[in-house]
């Protein structure tokens, strides 16, 4: 398996497993929305013998300017639970050299270092409870920021 960056070509075998990882069209319409938008900030594949089988998004945060959301994280069903997601999710950290914030679970994300009781001051749509934040290099302990997401995530 290979990690690499999303290409054009890569489009409809994208929004096939990320529907399928899912259960739904709904992540894979907010992708397509995100792309179309000029929102993304990187876009990750990974590939298994000419094969797509995981996707991940960062996308750039309308305020606070230079933050970026990871949304979603995408495997195909039959591959799960065998490092997938986690490298993907690894990488896109690695690769964003700003502050990333996440919604979703804290014993999934907390290995990636997103911190969710740094995120705690932080003014969100979504659950607050359930927002990571990854910064090594933001000075702030608990930054008090008010999260604006691209408009695609409609919040």
């Amino acid at each position: 398996m290979i990690i690499r960056g999303y290409g054009p070509k890569d489009e409809p075998k994208v929004r096939d497993v990320v529907k399928r990882a899912f259960g739904q069209d709904d992540e894979a319409v907010l992708v397509s929305a995100l792309r179309q938008g000029g929102h993304m900030a990187l876009e990750l594949v990974a590939e298994d013998r000419g094969r797509i089988v995981g996707h991940v998004a960062l996308s750039r945060m309308e305020a606070p300017d230079g933050w970026l959301a990871l949304a979603p994280v995408s495997v195909d069903p039959k591959r799960q639970k065998k490092g997938i997601g986690s490298a993907l999710c690894q990488m896109a950290v690695d690769y964003a050299n700003a502050p990333v914030v996440v919604l979703g679970d804290p014993a999934y994300y907390a290995r990636f270092g997103f911190d969710y009781e740094r995120a705690a001051k932080l003014q969100t749509p979504f659950p607050v409870v359930y927002t990571g934040l990854y910064a090594p290099k933001l000075d702030m302990a608990q930054p008090e920021e008010t999260l604006r997401y691209a408009p695609p995530f409609g919040a």
